[in-house]
């Protein structure tokens, strides 16, 4: 790391990664297996992060790695039409019907600003409505009130971003359709898009209220806006066919990333054909890159998708709510304050009194509680997202036994934490 702080901002090339929620050294991996990760001194940890998500199969998977070992001997990069791009095409419109059409980018960022930039110019319109700690990438618009590292660092809003540019992202709480109806109503240049992760997942776990979801897309369909879900996170976690499986909202456009990728750079946007039909070279909305359908990552996906069978899913989502549902009786048995949760293979919790419905309640939880437990877990060889506004991730390779010793050591850690 010393090494590292010469060459990188803060030692790293991602923020949160630097332990700046947590205090003290970040972990430096040097490999993965299955559930596990070991870091350059040779400690061994259960990882529950899981490069943030995409690793829904586990660290080293052989049936990626063997995908991505044939690919290669074809080649790494085209900068050309190949079939595998349809190939995953494909799988993600089978799971994802509503994807009508899709372009195939890099990342999460690529993918959001690529939509929101498709629905102004569809709508005709400037302002976009988002979420406080919901986090969309870093482009300008969506670094107003964002979660993820933005929030591990309490940087509400981010120096660069233009304060004209600023002023079109509007921002309401989680969960309150009240507020963001009035927003709606009152915007004088008129909506372009409602962008909303279904479930959050980037200022720690926090599901939408019955009902929250559905009301977007009313008031999307009433003031002519798109409704667009950013399930980079979510797609393929909470449920085999995401959000729309999940909840039954359709949304307009929908982004993609992580699990798709199957550990590699790739993310997706796409929606509705008469949408996406906007995009250039069919229409005049300009969004391009070299490495955009790169033949490794969607070897990768391919394999990945393939192997996550509904029922797959549905073994990994019955482990998480043991492992959550462990966490929870822990907690009730030491009398401290938690309130957890699940969807699919995606989890979180929070030290809080209350249940956490917005980013409000998230920072009114326990974070001195939650750096104590995340150091005392990670030296008992547990590794938690290293910030408390971050979600956390189950694979396939978490077993029984897995979710059992992670159990007995986070009870370990809590009582450690709160003695």
């Amino acid at each position: 790391m010393a090494r590292a702080r010469e060459l990188f901002p803060g030692g790293v090339n991602s923020p949160v990664r630097a332990f700046r929620g947590v205090g003290g050294e970040p972990v430096v991996a040097a490999r993965g297996e299955g559930a596990r990760i070991w870091d350059v001194d040779g400690r061994e940890y259960i990882d529950f992060v899981l490069s943030w998500g995409p690793l829904v199969l586990g660290h080293a998977p052989p049936i990626v790695l063997d995908a991505l070992a044939s690919a290669m001997q074809n080649g790494t990069s085209f900068g050309m039409p190949t079939e595998v791009e349809v190939q995953l095409g494909e799988l993600i419109r089978q799971r994802m019907p509503h994807l009508e059409m899709m372009r195939f980018v890099s990342s999460g960022t690529e993918a959001t600003m690529s939509a929101v930039r498709l629905a102004r110019a569809f709508t005709g319109r400037d302002a976009i409505l988002k979420f406080d700690g919901c986090y969309h990438g870093h482009a300008d618009s969506f670094l107003v009130h964002a979660g993820s590292g933005v929030a591990t660092l309490g940087l509400p809003d981010s120096p660069g971003v233009p304060a004209e540019l600023a002023a079109l992202t509007l921002t309401a709480p989680f969960n309150d359709l009240d507020a963001a109806a009035g927003l709606m109503r009152d915007s004088k240049r008129g909506v372009a898009a409602i962008i909303v992760e279904p479930v959050v997942g980037n200022s720690g776990f926090i599901p939408p209220d019955p009902g929250f979801l559905q009301g977007l897309r009313a008031l999307a369909d009433n003031s002519g806006a798109l409704l667009i879900f950013d399930e980079v996170m979510t797609g393929f976690r909470i449920a085999p066919g995401g959000a729309k499986e999940r909840f039954g909202v359709t949304a307009d456009l929908t982004t993609l990333g992580k699990v798709i990728g199957g550990g590699l750079p790739v993310a997706v946007y796409g929606g509705r054909r008469d949408i996406m039909e906007r995009v250039a070279p069919s229409g005049p909305v300009y969004q391009a890159g070299t490495l955009s359908g790169n033949p490794l990552a969607m070897a990768a996906g391919i394999a990945t998708l393939t192997a996550l069978t509904p029922a797959l899913h549905a073994r990994i989502e019955k482990r998480t709510t043991v492992l959550v549902e462990g966490l929870q009786k822990i907690a009730a048995g030491l009398g401290v304050p938690l309130s957890a949760g699940c969807a699919g293979s995606m989890w979180g919790f929070f030290f809080s009194t209350k249940p956490v419905r917005n980013f409000t309640d998230a920072k009114a939880s326990d974070v001195g509680l939650f750096r104590r437990f995340f150091h005392a877990a990670l030296d008992r060889g547990v590794y938690l997202a290293p910030s408390a506004f971050e979600a956390c991730f189950m694979s396939a390779a978490h077993g029984d036994a897995e979710v059992a010793s992670a159990l007995e050591k986070m009870g370990a850690a809590l009582e450690q934490a709160i003695a």
